[in-house]
């Protein structure tokens, strides 16, 4: 698994349980992560990576310097996700 910046996770414990995050930076065995929400680029949530399971989904760079753009990728997949 290679996490990197933009890479799309979902959280696998914590009250956010289910939720879908953009990984913002990687900190040695933690990652902060936004869903352009509540969790903002600029206030990302720290998780451990051991309480995120990994997509193989990646959004550009460009998405990820803003915050409406993290918002609708995540939006539209977790409704693919969910669809299937």
């Amino acid at each position: 698994m290679g996490y990197q910046r933009g890479t799309v996770v979902r959280s696998k414990a914590g009250h956010d349980k289910g939720s879908f995050y953009a990984v913002v930076k990687l900190e040695g065995d933690t990652a902060l992560v936004a869903d352009g929400n509540k969790r903002t680029a600029a206030r990302p949530k720290r998780k451990k990576l051991i309480h995120l399971a990994y997509t193989s989904t990646v959004l550009n760079e460009q998405i990820m310097n803003d915050d409406s753009k993290i918002r609708q990728e995540i939006l539209i997949f977790d409704k693919k996700v969910r669809d299937c």
